[in-house]
Formats: structure tokens, sequence, C-alpha cells
């Protein structure tokens, strides 16, 4: 592991958020990102999901110190030890999912998630979906708001807010969640292997259209959408000892 001399911070525009890298940046020094040991992120989750989304294909180890509000990504700010801290910090590898969304004037648009890929309806009409994996057809229609592919990382999310299952981080699976599903009403959705590719149809696109969302990348008037892990992409986040995300998820579901 280097030895984490040359830090980049970054931070959210919030008071607390600038005020930690003007302190830590002075104590510490700070790069350019591409010439970092680390780059630590100073804000929440939101920022934390902006900085890896900006350097997904660094290699360049994250660490987030919260100067948010839930901060579930993160760990825990103080301005001490910064350097001893990146050194004994445990890593955390994700893998992001590809959204390749095709949309009714025939454009192809692509784009990453972190944490979900999703369909939602875009007026007052449920959305109709048919759903493939590995290229056959397991769900010929699905009445719902929407639907939506998460990693492990993030299905305790948006997925878990729409009652999907929380994976554990290292685990090879892929969630599959409707969001209101109204027919069929007792489908709750899948698990996935991660290697498999979801194929959603939009049905009755001009009638009931469709958007398609990966993280904060939204494409409008979508009639199909394909997801897949980008499993050639690496994303290192660290995590202090006994605070890693696969013991957050773990608690998660413990309820504390």
């Amino acid at each position: 592991m280097p030895g984490f001399d040359k830090i980049a911070f970054v931070a959210s525009e919030t008071k607390e958020a600038m005020e930690a890298l003007q302190k830590l940046a002075a104590r510490y020094g700070n790069v350019a990102a591409g010439q970092a040991d680390a780059i630590v992120a100073l804000g929440g989750d939101g920022l934390m999901l902006q900085t890896m989304h900006r350097h997904l294909n660094s290699r360049i180890p994250i660490y987030g110190m919260n100067r948010g509000s839930v901060g579930f990504l993160l760990n825990d700010y103080s301005e001490d030890n910064l350097k001893e801290r990146l050194k004994s910090a445990e890593i955390t590898i994700i893998h992001p999912l590809r959204m390749t969304a095709h949309d009714k004037h025939g454009a192809k648009h692509e784009a990453l998630a972190i944490n979900e890929a999703s369909l939602f309806r875009q007026v007052y009409q449920a959305a109709k979906l048919r759903i493939a994996v590995d290229g056959k057809v397991r769900l010929d229609e699905l009445i719902c708001d929407g639907l939506l592919v998460s990693t492990p990382a993030g299905s305790t999310a948006y997925n878990l807010s729409a009652h999907g299952p929380i994976l554990p981080i290292n685990a090879p699976l892929l969630v599959l969640t409707p969001i209101s599903p109204f027919r069929p009403r007792r489908w709750r959705g899948a698990l996935l292997p991660n290697d498999a590719e979801v194929t959603i149809e939009a049905l009755e696109p001009d009638k009931r259209p469709v958007s398609a969302v990966a993280d904060n990348t939204e494409f409008r008037d979508v009639v199909k959408v394909e997801v897949m892990e980008e499993s050639g992409i690496d994303i290192f986040m660290m995590f202090d000892p006994g605070h890693t995300l696969a013991e957050r998820i773990l608690a998660e579901q413990f309820g504390y």
C-alpha cells in the first residue's frame, strides 16, 4: 500500500464541508487527484457517489469523511491522524452497472450506475414493462410505477426503500426490484447472478412513456434498456477497521 503522503481533498458546498477542507488541506496538503495516493471526500453520501463517478477509471482509493447527514458510505470525521487512518483502512472493491438505453427516436445512450439503474413512468399512467434475463423473457408484463436493478452497494439505498432485499457487499448478485407493482400483485422481484444481462422493454411507449436513470443520469422516452455489471471497472472504497461497508450493511439488516 502507498504511504499516503499525497492526498487530494474534495468537498461539498456546505459550510461544514468547506471548513473541513480548509483545515485539512492546511494540515496535510492538497494535491491534484491525478497525483494523489488517496482521495478524501468531505460531505455526505451524495458527494461520495459523485466522487466515485468522477474517478471511476483512476483506481485511486477513496476515503469519505462525514460532513453531511446520513453518511452511510462515509467514515466519522476527525482532523487528527488522517494518514494513519488511511494506512490502516480496509478496502472494499465495488463494480458499477452499465446501462444502455434505447429511446423512441432510435438513439442509444450509455451511463454507469454505482447504486442502481431504474425505469420510471413519465406520466400519470402506470408503465408496462417486459423483463428478460440473458435473452429469455421471464415476465411478459409488469404493470408498475417502475423497476430497478441494484448492486450490492446500492441495495441499502433506493432498493431498500422499494422493499427490495439487502445484499452483503461481496455477494455475486444483483437485485431486481419493482416499484409500486400493480400486476402481478404478488411479484416482489428477483435475485440474479452478477453476470446476468437484464433487458427491459417498455410496452405501449407512446401511451405510457418511460424514463431510464443510472444513479442521477436520466434518459427520457426509452423503449428498451439493457443492464449488466461492468466487472472491468474497480472502485476502491476505504473504511476504518470495524466500520467497513460490509459491517454497515449487515448491521442495517438488524435495524441499527
